[in-house]
This record gives structure tokens, C-alpha cells and sequence, in this order.
């Protein structure tokens, strides 16, 4: 999928920010909101103009809007600023003298290091820990079932919390380790069911079951609650 332009436009319900992109496999003109960077995408078939996705984009416009407005607030990666990790907030700390990368304890994330760097620091230390926590999880729920996944990526989806290629790699969003504990053994669990179902029928579900007895609450959780992750960094 290609991106065409960025650009902000007055749409009926007020100003917002618009990302174009073309897609050679898309069959019709979509809107979707990115919560991540508080934007709608408009995506366009191979032989689709612009102009007609302005057109679906103006007829929406009070929609896109309001979905917009309704975004949490965004957070930055920043001393003083607070992001979860499982679930509970942690204030960053920045510890410019000190040695190491980062840590967290009683609630606060340590970042060492020059400040320039900080960003980066808190980002490899969530992906470091999600590849730690997720690994583990999708490994003992894969052992469960007798089945070994490829191998097993750490990644930054926008729309899909993990996945599962027909090759048996599983790959999962860095941010689930944002999310509560029971939220992240959830989605190894689902993505780890795909091993052997590569689908979303009846024999899955049932497998998720076993797997993660009580899912429900975890989809409910991501359902309601996942988008807030999207706003951080």
C-alpha cells in the first residue's frame, strides 16, 4: 500500500487531518481512522481518483469527525510523562548520569542517558519487553497444542493487535505490553490457535477457549480500552 500525500482539509464536522493511500488490492474506496497519528486514511483502488475519495470523504465528514474528537489524548515519550507497562501507569524518569538503558520500578520507568535519546530508549525498552513477555506466552500456549510457531515477530500494526502468516510465523504488536497481563496471554493464545486454524470458525473459538479460558474480557478490554495504546509514543 502506497501513501499519496498527507494534508489537512475542512470537512462538514471541522478540520482534519487526511492521509491518502492506494492499494492494488483494495475493491472500493474506505475510510478508516488512525488512532496512532490522529488521522483518517482514505484508501483508493488502483483505478480510483482522488477526487471520488474526497467525494465519500465529504459525505462522512461529520462521522470522521466526531471519531476524531472522541481520540484519547496523546502521550510522548517524555520525562514526566506517564505510559502503562502491564497495564499499570509508570511515570518516565530521566536519569541523565546514570548508567544502563532502562527499567522500571515502583512505578516508574528509569531512562538513562543523554535526553536526545530518551524517546528511543523507552521505545526499545517496551519492544525488548513485549518480544520477552509474548515470546514466552505464545511458546507455552504453542507447547500446549504440540505445535512450534516459525518464528515470532515483534512489530508496530496499526490496525491488528498480532498475526499469523500460513507459514506459521506469528507476529505481535509491540504495544500489548502496554495492555494488562491478561490481555497479552489473549492474543498469544488467539494467534497461537491460528497455528492449527487458520480462520475464524467454531473449532478456533473453541481452541482460544482452552487455551485462554475467559478471553472475552480480554477482547472487551482491547475493544473498548485498546485504542488508548495507539496514542502513545
Amino acid at each position: 500500500m502506497a501513501e499519496l500525500s498527507r494534508e489537512t482539509l475542512a470537512l462538514p464536522g471541522g478540520a482534519a487531518q487526511v492521509i491518502w493511500r492506494r492499494s492494488e488490492r483494495a475493491q472500493r474506496i474506505s475510510l478508516r481512522i488512525d488512532a496512532r497519528h490522529g488521522a483518517v486514511v482514505v484508501t483508493l483502488p488502483p483505478r480510483s481518483s482522488k477526487r471520488a475519495g474526497m467525494a465519500l470523504l465529504l459525505e462522512n465528514g461529520h462521522w470522521v469527525s466526531s471519531r476524531l474528537a472522541a481520540l484519547p489524548s496523546g502521550v510522548s515519550f517524555a520525562a514526566g510523562e506517564t505510559v502503562p507497562v502491564d497495564g499499570i501507569p509508570h511515570v518516565i524518569r530521566h536519569l541523565p548520569e546514570a548508567r544502563g538503558a532502562a527499567w522500571v520500578a515502583d512505578g516508574v520507568l528509569h531512562v538513562t542517558g543523554d535526553d536526545s535519546f530518551l524517546p528511543r530508549r523507552v521505545g526499545d525498552f517496551l519492544r525488548q519487553e513485549a518480544r520477552r513477555r509474548l515470546s514466552t506466552l505464545a511458546w507455552a500456549h504453542a507447547g500446549q497444542i504440540g505445535l512450534k510457531p516459525r518464528r515470532i515477530l515483534i512489530k508496530d500494526t496499526r490496525s491488528r493487535w498480532g498475526s499469523c502468516a500460513p507459514d506459521g510465523s506469528l507476529a505481535f504488536s509491540w504495544r500489548l505490553v502496554m495492555a494488562p497481563p491478561f490481555v497479552q496471554d489473549y492474543v498469544a493464545a488467539h494467534e497461537v490457535a491460528h497455528l492449527r486454524y487458520l480462520n475464524h470458525g467454531a473449532a478456533f473459538w473453541a481452541l482460544v477457549a482452552v487455551l485462554c479460558p475467559g478471553w472475552e474480557r480480554a477482547s472487551d478490554w482491547l475493544r473498548l480500552d485498546g485504542i488508548s495504546l495507539m496514542r502513545i509514543g
